[in-house]
């Protein structure tokens, strides 16, 4: 039985996002890529530029052209990996742009290591394009798309024993008071020229604070981060408080404020 999909919002914000979208396909499949990039021009009023790429060095050279808000990377790409690789380049190069995985199936390691990876959203190839286009909505928004399997995923990923434990008594303790301001700034939702703002700080201070954060936490990306301020600070709300402010809509999709 497949779980319906979950947007975790990633800011108390009801502002809407009312600009075009420009997203850049990536699968190797470049028939399959262009047919998806086709489909995805004729969603009237939402998207602005389509492009499609088939290889990295493709990728790179859209994505330095475009500087497209979104990008769907299938986990395959090239045949093996390099879907992978590709996220990770992305979160580097290009941290303007938010990543999407395209999966075949919803098994625990890709997962994983697609949100490790940098992914804000994980879709699959069985999903309808009705839903991609939910994804890719959602995701340009500022929210996380995911299963419910895939955030028990992570859950679980968060709580194995070699992972690092953070406690009220001495995790906090890790982190100092400009990093914990920074940490409660990202699960608000807030980008890093956001905080860099609110801060008074450069973005490349702020993603110094952030490479720290997560190398004292144990953690790989924004996507941890979040899980672990909702988890594990006092200031926010547990998971349970979380998905008691769930409601479902009428497709069953949940979305957790």
């Amino acid at each position: 039985m497949k779980l319906a999909p979950v947007e975790i919002t990633l800011s108390s914000s009801n502002h809407i996002f009312r600009e075009r979208v420009r997203a850049l396909i990536c699968d190797t499949d470049r028939m399959n890529g262009q047919l998806m990039a086709a489909a995805l021009r004729r969603t009237r009023g939402f998207f602005d530029t389509i492009d499609a790429a088939a290889t990295i060095q493709e990728a790179a050279d859209n994505a330095s052209r475009t500087k497209p808000h979104v990008a769907l990377v299938s986990a395959d790409f090239n045949g093996d990996s390099a879907g992978f690789q590709l996220l990770q380049l992305l979160r580097e190069f290009h941290p303007e742009t938010k990543p999407i995985m395209l999966l075949r199936s919803g098994e625990r390691d890709p997962v994983v290591r697609s949100f490790r990876a940098g992914a804000r959203g994980i879709v699959y190839r069985t999903d309808s394009f009705k839903t991609l286009v939910k994804c890719i909505r959602s995701v340009h928004r500022g929210q996380i798309w995911a299963s419910t399997q895939d955030i028990e995923f992570l859950v679980q990923e968060l709580e194995r024993p070699n992972a690092v434990r953070i406690d009220h008594g001495e995790g906090l303790a890790l982190l100092t008071q400009r990093e914990m301001e920074v940490t409660r700034l990202v699960a608000d939702g807030m980008r890093n020229r956001e905080i860099a703002e609110a801060l008074h700080v450069t973005e490349h201070t702020v993603c110094n604070y952030l490479y720290r954060i997560f190398d004292k936490l144990g953690l790989s990306s924004r996507v941890e981060l979040i899980l672990y301020a909702l988890s594990r600070v006092s200031s926010g709300p547990s998971p349970d408080d979380a998905f008691a402010l769930a409601e479902a809509d009428s497709e069953g999709r949940i979305g957790v404020a």
